[in-house]
């Protein structure tokens, strides 16, 4: 009988609409509703210029995103996140104190930086099978340790250099932020990495029963640490285009991307525990948490309550997907 039913209710729904995901509806649904909604409380929430403001902020976060989504899908997690970005960013700034040479390789460097420590946690992971929330956990304190070692304790004193001030301010298109445009291409370059390439079904098949996937003769080990990889190097471009953005790097610049890095991946559908997930989803909810976070700002919410905002809708995502993907 309940088989009829769920027959029924399909066939009620429009054949455009059967693929969708529910969740990637229900993410964009609520971006539309809180464009309303803050529409309500200014006009400006509707301008153009505000929409691409809230685009330009939400390019950072969806650059980290992305490889956060990475490391989701294989029913891992990158708790290392927040001083990736802000080892990246300070290596990038780094990196100008050297000259001319030195500002020309700091892009580069950076990012190399934050795949290097992608590296270490992917083979943790991989070969030497420690758990990814300890292992990443453990990697984030190390890495904060060390750059506050190379600081001092106190804020940088390097500059980001013009290029890393370009790619976050500059504008190649009139009118659209460069920081979109970088978004844009890693987004192109994830969709086709998800969807026209052996790793990125190798992905969704290792998260869905890893030793099945290992039977049918993928080479789970390579992919796991490579996701890492991917994971670290795009953090720490999030933190060269945060430098950009301010000029410089500071301390801690990071730790505020975390919980809304897994809150975004989350939102967009990917499950917590691995196999299922669209990067439309991700971009959703990337935008979904952006336009919250204004609204959290404009509504004078301190940082407390943004986090516990922020816990509080994952841990409601963990037990809708977890359940499912136990059932």
């Amino acid at each position: 009988m309940s088989e009829d039913a769920s027959a029924m209710r399909q066939s009620l729904i429009p054949a455009r609409l059967r693929g969708i995901d529910p969740a990637v509806a229900i993410a964009f649904g609520c971006i539309i509703l809180l464009l309303l909604g803050g529409s309500l409380y200014s006009r400006n929430f509707l301008s153009p210029d505000y929409l691409l403001q809230q685009l330009k902020v939400a390019s950072f976060l969806g650059v980290i995103a992305t490889g956060m989504m990475m490391v989701i899908l294989l029913g891992q997690i990158d708790l290392s996140v927040p001083w990736v970005v802000t080892a990246g960013a300070m290596m990038a700034c780094a990196a100008t104190a050297y000259g001319t040479a030195g500002s020309a390789f700091a892009i580069p460097f950076g990012i190399l930086c934050g795949a290097v420590i992608g590296a270490f946690n992917g083979a943790a992971v991989a070969y030497l099978r420690i758990p990814s929330m300890i292992i990443t956990l453990a990697t984030n304190a190390v890495v904060q340790g060390l750059m506050v070692v190379y600081t001092g304790g106190f804020s940088p004193q390097d500059s980001a250099s013009p290029a890393m001030r370009f790619i976050s301010t500059g504008y190649v298109i009139p009118s659209v932020p460069n920081g979109v445009i970088v978004w844009l291409i890693i987004g192109i370059s994830a969709i086709f990495l998800l969807t026209r390439t052996t790793f990125g079904r190798s992905l969704y098949a290792i998260g869905n029963r890893e030793r099945a996937a290992y039977m049918s003769g993928i080479d789970t080990r390579r992919v796991t640490m490579l996701a890492f990889v991917i994971s670290g190097a795009l953090s720490a471009l999030g933190g060269v285009l945060l430098a950009g953005y301010a000029s410089k790097a500071s301390q801690s610049m990071g730790d505020a991307y975390l919980l809304p890095s897994i809150a975004a991946v989350v939102l967009g559908g990917t499950h917590v525990l691995g196999g299922k997930g669209s990067y439309l989803g991700t971009i959703a909810g990337v935008v979904l948490i952006t336009l919250l976070q204004s609204i959290l700002s404009v509504m004078q919410i301190e940082e407390a309550g943004r986090q516990l905002i922020y816990g509080v809708v994952i841990i409601c995502m963990l037990l809708l997907y977890g359940r499912q993907k136990l059932a």
